[in-house]
């Protein structure tokens, strides 16, 4: 696998966060922001990871029913990234 550069890494987050904020409130699954931006998914779980780090997004590890992911996640942006985009917009 080659690798991908910080400018252009920086860029690809970016994007997961813009497709984040687009479907804000709803949490999505990996496989469907990987969709959105067209990656590979174990590619864009590693940046969604970074940017768990960055606090910029939060993992949402149970479903709408209640029961807890043992191996799915879904993400959403964090409150204080969800208001710094709605100033952006």
């Amino acid at each position: 696998m080659s690798r991908i550069s910080a400018q252009k890494s920086a860029k690809i987050k970016e994007e997961v966060l813009a497709v984040l904020f687009e479907q804000n409130p709803k949490a999505l699954f990996t496989k469907d922001v990987a969709l959105a931006i067209i990656r590979d998914e174990e590619f864009t779980k590693r940046l969604l990871l970074e940017l768990k780090k960055d606090g910029l997004v939060k993992e949402v590890s149970l479903s709408e029913k209640g029961i807890v992911y043992r191996a799915r996640r879904r993400w959403q942006l964090s409150e204080a990234a969800f208001k710094a985009y709605q100033k952006l917009v």
